[in-house]
């Protein structure tokens, strides 16, 4: 197809101020449900009487759905329309929530999350199709400050607003909220419905190549899952990793020889944009993992309310905003190693600090002990998204965009099982601190590994409104 018929295809306009931050709405609500429902985790489990690896579940099995329907979010664009999908996805979304807010048990709430993450998948990458101004899931042009801290911002926040709402009317009101406020982003991008993408009917599927992906996937989390609710040595976890990999490796086999795979692979531009997945995959991790740690242990160890857990943890959604934010500034000034290495260091340094957390730490220190690793996951996270994004012409944003965003929220949710599973080896008393401490090694372990290798990323900046196609920046 060239340039001219894909332009055809595509319509633009100006959007106005209440158009575009209504657009914001659905992806910081599909990336805050990744994180608001952690704070909730003890008392789901005790109001629904379940434990706490099966809660995990609502927590993994959002983020897993999530990272399935991102596989079919480009196919889904081309072959619908862009805003076509989002308006179904955000109606999808609202519907689910409000499920969620009303489930009895939580089997029913786990099987809400997993519908909430698959059709909540195809709003963060469709909105910045329509804010960039490009046709394609994810398109090229500028990465916009605002949609920057949305991205990263949200997350962050899900926890503070979590516990505020816990505090307020109970953990249903996690979900509920969600109601409201997405009806009002559903009812402003019903203006929009004109720009973005338009349907290509004769857009071709690729069911061999999903399955594959989709099943890898489903595999791995589910074999993480199990392994930190029961053990990572039994057969069970063991034979679904094995078989996780089995099937991913057998997508990378498939989509090398295919035309139009499900996800294209050749959009990693060699070493440099492998090595800012990996990357990224490492400061998911340390992100999500905290992000799910905090709140269980000023809850279960240090005995504090979920109300005064989401007032403690709010400064560091607001420091990783401002972090985003100036993260988004010294990357045009800055090359890219030497900041993608100093927010690992920072992170490294930061994460240290949890070894000296107790169980009579007051809440205000350990509100302060989390801003620095907030602030320095912004050095990180932005700069590595427009290094991948940098290489890739026009036509490849939409699986380049995928692909980055089902290794972030896959890195994340298996990061959650495996700092779980550490968690879980000690619940109660001294034995919960101590497993708590080990997770605080594991994580200053990780951000030292990513300091280590962010020194072979590429010496030239990287501007972080960057002009994305056809940018050297990874080449």
């Amino acid at each position: 197809m060239t340039v001219d018929e894909e332009d055809a295809r595509t319509t633009s306009r100006p959007l106005g101020v209440a158009a575009r931050y209504g657009l914001l709405i659905g992806p910081a609500l599909s990336m805050l449900d990744s994180s608001i429902v952690n704070v909730a985790v003890p008392d789901v489990a005790r109001d629904l009487a379940a434990g706490l690896g099966s809660v995990q579940w609502v927590v993994s099995g959002y983020l897993l759905s999530l990272a399935v329907g991102l596989a079919l979010t480009a196919y889904a664009s081309r072959r619908f329309g862009t805003m076509r999908v989002y308006l179904v996805s955000m109606g999808l979304f609202v519907a689910a929530s409000a499920v969620c807010a009303l489930a009895p048990t939580v089997e029913l709430l786990v099987a809400a999350r997993v519908v909430q993450g698959f059709v909540g998948a195809p709003l963060v990458p469709l909105a910045l199709s329509v804010l960039l101004g490009r046709s394609g899931v994810g398109g090229g042009g500028t990465i916009p400050v605002s949609a920057a801290v949305v991205l990263f911002l949200a997350p962050a926040l899900g926890p503070s607003l979590g516990g505020l709402l816990i505090g307020a009317g109970g953990w249903r009101w996690v979900f509920l909220v969600n109601v409201p406020v997405g009806a009002v982003g559903l009812l402003l991008a019903l203006g929009l419905q004109d720009v973005g993408e338009r349907a290509r009917p004769g857009t071709r599927f690729d069911p061999v190549g999903f399955v594959l992906l989709a099943g890898g996937l489903v595999a791995t989390l589910l074999g993480a899952t199990r392994g930190a609710a029961d053990g990572w040595g039994r057969p069970v976890p063991l034979t679904l990793l094995v078989a996780g990999a089995l099937l991913l490796t057998a997508y990378v086999r498939w989509a090398g020889r295919r035309e139009s795979p499900a996800v294209r692979l050749d959009v990693v531009r060699g070493g440099p944009s492998l090595l800012a997945l990996v990357l990224q995959v490492l400061a998911s991790v340390i992100a999500f993992g905290t992000v799910f740690l905090m709140p269980v242990f000023t809850q279960q160890v240090q005995g504090h309310s979920p109300l005064a857990t989401g007032l403690a943890l709010l400064p560091q959604g607001v420091v990783m905003g401002l972090g985003t934010a100036l993260g988004q500034r010294m990357s045009a000034r800055l090359p890219l190693r030497a900041l993608v290495t100093l927010g690992f260091a920072v992170l490294a340094a930061s994460s240290t600090v949890l070894l000296l957390l107790t169980p009579g730490t007051p809440l205000w220190v350990t509100a302060l002990m989390l801003c620095g690793r907030a602030l320095a996951a912004g050095f990180v996270t932005t700069p590595l998204l427009a290094a991948f994004l940098a290489p890739l012409a026009e036509g490849e944003l939409a699986d380049g965009n995928t692909l980055y965003n089902i290794t972030q929220r896959l890195g994340g949710a298996v990061g959650v099982s495996v700092l779980g599973s550490i968690v879980a080896t000690g619940a109660d008393g001294s034995a919960a601190l101590t497993s708590f401490h080990r997770v605080g090694v594991v994580l200053v372990g990780l951000a030292v590994v990513g300091a280590a290798l962010a020194r072979a990323l590429p010496r030239p900046p990287v501007a972080a409104e960057v002009d994305v196609p056809g940018s050297p920046a990874l080449s």
